[in-house]
């Protein structure tokens, strides 16, 4: 295990249905003991991964989930092959009931397989079950998923949104780095991740300090924590984060939400363009750009554009819905050229 020994602020007392603008908005991850400690499934996993089991089953849709299966060989590590051609693992699609059968089976094996159920939205298929088990995150609807698995590694990546992870069964550890970490973490491939996101190609487990010898800079800035069933973390955006499964039966439930209104759009869509339009032109030309998105991006201010009127800035205006359907049209009418 990485010698890391700065732990995630924690935070207790707080409740699933008032949590504080404070926490909802910081900027720096916090722990929050105890705050699912009273859902029925946190009760149900804490007498026993069959109780866990029989309560989530009450809500199953019968929809088949997807699932990830790695040999014994993996060890748990959801990552790529080798050459990073492919990935160490299969997708497959299972019934819930045959998920937790198969989690039950492996539970008795001394090196079993690595199966991993992971963001499968809780509304499709267990309706139902946030009548007893949700946090409130006012202001924003947010997606709500569950996580099912037994002993797994999720190699350290970023989400855009906001994130509050709950854990319900099992113990779980994350390894949190802040977002100027990332060229600490040796970061692999953007458009071809094992599960959507950029992922870091440093294994926690056995970190090979000869071939990425900047990680240790990143242990360095890095914060760790274990959490009990009925813990929580919050996970700010862009916050890079390594998770460890590390019981035979794992579940967590887990709140994503965006603090800015979804007609903005992703970044990273904006992030691959500008690999498309800018990374390799000369580098006289890329200074020129960098200006440019300086002057209107990064450091924009109404400033900039004081010498137009209001009426002709076009896009330059404050950023509405109305404006993103303006720029949203003008991108795909350049596109289709």
């Amino acid at each position: 295990m990485l010698e890391i020994k700065r732990q995630i602020r924690e935070v207790t007392g707080c409740r699933p249905d008032s949590l504080s603008d404070d926490i909802l908005n910081s900027n720096e991850p916090l722990v929050l003991r105890g705050l699912t400690a009273d859902w029925p499934i946190v009760k149900a996993a804490v007498q026993s991964p069959a109780q866990a089991e029989a309560y989530i089953l009450q809500f199953d849709s019968g929809q088949q989930l997807t699932a990830y299966r790695g040999e014994p060989e993996i060890e748990g590590r959801i990552f790529y092959t080798e050459d990073l051609s492919g990935f160490n693992f299969d997708r497959i699609r299972l019934p819930l009931p045959q998920v937790f059968g198969n989690l039950r089976q492996y539970s008795s094996e001394a090196q079993p397989p690595t199966l991993y159920v992971g963001s499968t939205m809780v509304d499709n298929w267990l309706p139902g079950f946030r009548d007893s088990n949700d946090l409130v995150i006012e202001g924003h609807d947010p997606l709500v998923s569950i996580w099912i698995g037994n002993r797994s590694r999720i190699a350290a990546h970023y989400d855009f949104p906001t994130n509050i992870a709950c854990t319900v069964a099992g113990r779980r550890r994350f390894t949190l780095f802040p977002p100027e970490q990332l060229e600490n973490l040796y970061v692999g491939p953007i458009d071809f991740t094992p599960a959507g996101q950029s992922i870091s190609l440093v294994d926690f487990a056995k970190p090979d300090f000869d071939a990425y010898p900047k990680f240790r800079q990143a242990l360095e800035a890095a914060q760790v924590v274990e959490l009990e069933p009925g813990d929580a973390i919050l996970i700010p955006s862009m916050w890079w984060h390594h998770v460890e499964s590390l019981d035979d039966m794992n579940i967590l439930i887990n709140y994503w939400w965006r603090n800015t209104p979804a007609y903005m759009g992703s970044p990273v869509n904006v992030l691959q363009h500008a690999i498309m339009g800018i990374r390799d032109l000369p580098p006289e030309q890329r200074d020129a750009w960098r200006e440019i998105f300086d002057h209107y991006v990064f450091n924009a201010d109404e400033e900039n554009y004081q010498h137009m009127p209001e009426q002709a800035r076009g896009v330059l205006n404050p950023l509405d819905e109305a404006v993103a359907r303006q720029i949203h049209k003008l991108l795909l009418s350049k596109f289709k050229r």
